[in-house]
C-alpha cells in the first residue's frame, strides 16, 4: 500500500474553497513553534493540552516536533456550534483526564480570534493551580478580539476570514484537509 504525499487539494473542493496555507507550510511553522517551545520549557515536562476538536491535529504535529518529555491531554468547549462566529458564551465539555497542579501546562488552541474562548479556557485551567501556563494558537486573527488577550506562541496571522482544515471545521466539514481554506461568503450562507 503506498501512501500519496502530492500537495493537490481534493477534487470535491476545487471549486468551493479558496488555499490559504499549504501542508508544507503549515509543516515548517509547526517545526518552528516546537523548537521555540521546546527552547522555553528545557528540562521541565510539558503537558499539552489540546481544545476539542479543532486543535487535534494541531496537537499531534506540535507534539512530535516538541523534543522535550510531554504528554497531552484534551478539554473540549463550545462557542460556535454549526455557526462561523462565536456565540460569545463558553462551554466546558470534556475535563482534563489527569491533574494539573504544579504541572508546566501548555495550551494547545486552533485559532485565537475574539479571545472569549481562550480566556475562558485559560481562567479554567488556571484554577486548577499550574506552576506555568502558556498558550499556543495556530492562527491569530487579531482583528476580531473582544478581550485583551494574546497567545504566547502564534503560528500565523490571519485576515478576519473564515477557514477550514488541519482540524478547523465548518459545521463539522472539512477538518480532515491537510491544507487551510479560506470559506468564501456564499458558502457560509448555505
Amino acid at each position: 500500500m503506498t501512501l500519496e504525499t502530492t500537495s493537490r487539494k481534493p477534487a470535491t473542493i476545487d471549486r468551493k474553497l479558496e488555499l490559504f496555507l499549504t501542508r508544507d507550510r503549515v509543516q515548517q511553522r509547526v517545526r518552528e513553534l516546537g523548537t521555540e517551545i521546546a527552547h522555553d520549557f528545557s528540562g521541565q515536562t510539558l503537558l499539552l493540552v489540546g481544545v476539542l476538536k479543532g486543535a487535534a491535529i494541531f496537537l499531534a504535529d506540535l507534539t512530535r516536533a516538541i523534543p522535550l518529555d510531554c504528554n497531552f491531554d484534551f478539554i473540549s468547549v463550545s462557542s460556535y456550534g454549526a455557526a462561523t462566529r462565536s456565540s460569545g458564551e463558553v462551554r466546558i465539555g470534556r475535563e482534563l483526564y489527569e491533574p494539573i497542579a504544579n504541572r508546566a501546562v501548555l495550551l494547545i488552541e486552533d485559532i485565537l480570534d475574539t479571545g472569549i474562548t481562550l480566556s475562558a479556557v485559560q481562567n479554567h485551567l488556571l484554577a486548577q493551580h499550574p506552576a506555568v501556563l502558556k498558550s499556543v494558537a495556530l492562527l491569530d486573527k487579531p482583528s476580531r478580539r473582544r478581550l485583551k488577550i494574546e497567545a504566547d506562541y502564534v503560528g500565523f496571522t490571519i485576515p478576519d476570514r473564515f477557514v477550514v482544515g488541519y482540524g478547523m471545521d465548518f459545521a463539522e466539514r472539512y477538518r480532515n484537509l491537510p491544507d487551510i481554506y479560506f470559506v468564501p461568503e456564499d458558502i457560509q450562507q448555505e
